[in-house]
C-alpha cells in the first residue's frame, strides 16, 4: 500500500502558562485507505496530535507529507482539498438546513452548489448514505444528537477528501447511538476508500479500525 500521510519527528511544546512538551518526537506512516486509532489518557496531546496532522496548528519541529505535499507549505489548499474534519462537538451550523451544512465545505472552497450541481448531487447522495434524505430540509437545531454527527460525517466527505480525521466522534453520544455511528463512520470510510485517523477513548471504536496506537508521555507507539 502507499502512504498517504506522514509524520516524522513532530514535536510541540507549550510555554505558557508553565512550559509543557506535549509531543516529543511523533512519527506515523498511514496508507490509503487505512483506518487507524489513537488512543490515550486525557491531557497526553491527543488532539494537539490531530490539529497538527490536519495542519490546523504547527509543529515546534518535525515534517509532514500529505498526498505527497510538505503540510507547511499550502496549508489552505491541502485542508479544502485532502481532509475532511469530524468534531467532537459537530460545529454545525444551527440555524442552517442539514444540507447547507453538508454543502459548506464546497461553498468555502468557491465551488458551484446550486441544485443540479456536481456538489448538490453529492451532497444529497450523501445524506442518502447517512440516512437522513428525509432531513435534508430541517434546520441543523432541530436535530439530536446522534443525526447532527451524521450530518458531519456527511460534511467531511463532501469535497471527496482523500483522508478523514475524527476526534472523539462519538464523546457527546450515549452508548448505543456511538456503536451506531462508530459502523456507519467504518462502513461509509470503507465504501468511499477514505484514509481515516481517528482520536477516541472509545475502546469500541479503536477496535474496529486497522492498527491502533498509543500516544503516551508525548511518544507515539502500537
Amino acid at each position: 500500500m502507499k502512504p498517504i500521510l506522514k509524520a516524522t519527528g513532530i514535536t510541540k511544546t507549550y510555554h505558557t502558562p508553565v512550559t509543557l512538551n506535549v509531543l516529543k518526537g511523533v512519527d506515523l506512516e498511514v496508507n490509503e485507505g487505512e483506518s487507524i486509532a489513537i488512543v490515550g489518557r486525557s491531557g497526553e496531546g491527543k488532539s494537539t496530535l490531530m490539529q497538527i496532522l490536519g495542519t490546523l496548528e504547527s509543529p515546534c519541529s518535525g515534517k509532514i507529507i500529505i498526498s505527497g505535499s510538505d503540510a507547511s507549505t499550502n496549508r489552505s489548499k491541502i485542508r479544502n482539498q485532502c481532509i475532511g474534519y469530524i468534531y467532537q462537538a459537530f460545529h454545525l451550523l444551527e440555524d442552517f438546513t442539514v444540507l447547507d451544512n453538508v454543502l459548506m465545505p464546497a461553498k468555502i472552497a468557491r465551488q458551484p452548489t446550486r441544485p443540479g450541481s456536481s456538489a448538490h448531487r453529492r451532497a444529497e447522495k450523501l445524506l442518502q448514505d447517512v440516512g437522513l434524505s428525509e432531513r435534508a430540509r430541517h434546520l441543523a437545531k432541530q436535530l439530536s444528537g446522534g443525526e447532527r454527527q451524521r450530518v458531519a460525517i456527511a460534511r467531511a466527505l463532501c469535497n471527496n477528501p482523500p483522508i478523514l480525521l475524527a476526534d472523539e466522534p462519538t464523546g457527546n453520544l450515549d452508548n448505543t447511538t456511538a456503536s451506531d455511528i462508530h459502523t456507519l463512520l467504518l462502513t461509509l470510510v470503507k465504501e468511499h476508500g477514505k484514509t481515516l485517523i481517528v482520536v477516541t477513548h472509545d475502546k469500541n471504536l479503536a477496535s474496529l479500525c486497522d492498527k491502533r496506537y498509543f500516544l503516551t508521555q508525548g511518544h507515539l507507539h502500537t
